[in-house]
């Protein structure tokens, strides 16, 4: 198996994408592309289905998909504010299968269309959903109740607003549902890393209606914050006042939780006169959480020790990166922090993705909806 990526910023949409491809396909070193991941900045969104074009004319991969992105990603670069072009291509050892889904609403709610999963438990799959027009964790849930061991790897598309968005299937440009990649016999790690520090003790939910929690231990929960906010030393207040946040015990019979057990969500209201908090998930009574703090420090260490866990199980030929949108400049005071933390830690692997509005990765066994995280697939070689 090889993997190559190339990057360009060249101003003119088409030249990029001729000029990307070409790289990324030298990297093969003669061998014929498998699949192929385009993704451009929005400044090429208008010319899209010239640059998808292009990425084909030069590079003849065997399946294609992609999108317009926010900010892409390629090596040790995160081009924030630069219009970019990026192309992934991989020579595999088998042929992968792509797809268009789109939901459909009905009187009774909705279905899913386009493309069924499929029973068997070593299926991989990348997704890349449009976020207003593909409810990305309906079709998560589903999948964890119906088809245990698949799993599902990508990020909600972030290049424009309902309507906006542009998805690269094969030779198609779409503007709506959600497009991916079936890798059959996949060989590799998923690095989900949530950059998140647990605070205080963790507790059972006692009262809960919807996304709405009024009981922790038999306790409203922003009693139980105040007395963890008591605990901190003064540097860590300020990170508390700008957000606390609340992870979300994914398997209640791990016996010792740790930070990477948690589903992590933001707390986004409370109830001064009740002590109930708001969450940016349904919670039902009996299941465990704890709050958590979110900053760059906790997510600088909480990637590299992911990465490390990762390499030392596998020999890395390559990544693709599906990371928060609420990262890069906006959480670390340098750039290309985890473009350039991942090339540090995996050896300088080729690597492409893009900024996200949401990252779809597995935690526990159980595949999930993030934010914040740095969520990585990494091929491994022979």
């Amino acid at each position: 198996m090889r993997i190559g990526v190339g990057v360009s910023t060249e101003r003119n949409p088409r030249k990029a994408a001729a000029e990307a491809a070409t790289s990324a396909l030298a990297d093969l070193d003669g061998e014929s592309a498998t699949l192929a991941v385009l993704l451009t900045s929005s400044e090429y969104g208008d010319d899209a289905q010239g640059v998808l074009a292009t990425v084909h004319d030069t590079a003849v991969p065997d399946a294609l998909i992609g999108c317009v992105a926010e900010t892409v990603v390629a090596n040790t670069r995160e081009l924030e504010g630069e219009p970019s072009v990026a192309v992934w291509l991989a020579s595999l050892p088998e042929p992968v299968e792509t797809f268009h889904l789109e939901f459909v609403r009905t009187s009774s709610g909705g279905l899913f269309a386009g493309y069924e999963f499929g029973h068997a438990g070593d299926d991989f799959h990348l997704l890349l959903p449009d976020p207003h027009s593909f409810p990305a964790d309906v079709l998560l849930d589903h999948l964890n109740a119906h088809r245990p061991g698949v799993q599902v790897m990508g990020g909600m598309v972030s290049g424009g607003g309902p309507g906006e968005c542009r998805l690269f299937r094969d030779h198609q440009v779409v503007d709506s549902g959600a497009v991916g990649v079936r890798l059959p016999g996949w060989r590799g790690v998923t690095v989900v890393s949530q950059g998140c520090r647990p605070i205080g003790e963790a507790y059972t939910v006692t009262e809960s209606s919807g996304n709405r929690i009024s009981g922790l231990g038999g306790r409203p929960p922003l009693e139980r914050l105040r007395e963890v906010i008591a605990t901190l030393p003064d540097e860590q207040l300020d990170i508390v006042q700008r957000g606390p946040q609340i992870g979300v015990l994914v398997d209640e019979y791990v016996d010792d939780p740790e930070h990477g057990d948690f589903l992590i969500r933001g707390v986004l209201g409370a109830d001064q006169e009740s002590g109930a908090i708001e969450v940016g998930d349904v919670i039902e009574v009996g299941t465990t959480v704890q709050f958590q703090i979110r900053d760059a420090a906790s997510a600088d260490a909480d990637l590299r020790e992911r990465l490390q866990q990762a390499v030392a199980a596998s020999s890395p030929a390559g990544a693709l990166l599906f990371t928060c949108n609420g990262r890069g400049s906006r959480m670390f005071d340098v750039s290309d922090h985890d473009a350039t933390l991942i090339a540090d830690v995996l050896g300088g692997i080729p690597v492409a993705g893009f900024f996200a509005a949401g990252e779809l990765g597995p935690v526990a066994g159980r595949n999930a909806l993030h934010g914040f995280t740095a969520s990585l697939a990494v091929f491994v070689g022979e």
